[in-house]
């Protein structure tokens, strides 16, 4: 017995098949899914979504949004998605180190919009550089 997963972003459906086993970023940690989980939902946060096929593991970067799991059904709805095997990893290594570069620029400062944006914006980036690494 399989899961079905979609990952589903505003744009695009980026994932819609079966999975033995899916691990999510969510807000609080990794979470694992497998053939018959409890349902639930939960909220995501930015980072690699992880899917197994048979002996085969696929990378997804993901960025906020919410996981529904339910009867073996597991909706995925995210602001971005992308996946791993489509990512540059060297352009995505460059936009991650320039994120670095704007975060830190931002450091020991009081909260701010432009903080906040910094560190969601290394975030992704992050994810992006994870996922095409397949890790």
């Amino acid at each position: 017995m399989t899961l079905t997963l979609r990952v589903l972003a505003p744009d695009k459906s980026v994932f819609d098949g079966d999975a033995d086993e899916v691990i999510l970023p969510s807000t609080t940690g990794q979470v694992g899914i497998l053939t018959g989980h409890v349902s639930m939902l939960t909220a995501l946060d930015s980072g690699v979504l992880r899917l197994r096929e048979g002996n085969t593991w696929q990378s997804i970067a993901v960025s906020g949004g919410f996981a529904e799991v339910d009867a073996n059904e597991v909706t995925v709805l995210v602001n971005t998605a992308e996946l791993g095997s489509r990512i540059d990893g060297a352009a995505a290594q460059k936009e991650f180190e320039a994120a670095q570069q704007a975060a830190a620029a931002f450091e020991g400062q009081a909260p701010s919009t432009e903080k906040v944006k910094a560190q969601q914006a290394l975030a992704q980036a992050r994810a992006r550089v994870q996922a095409s690494r397949g890790s």
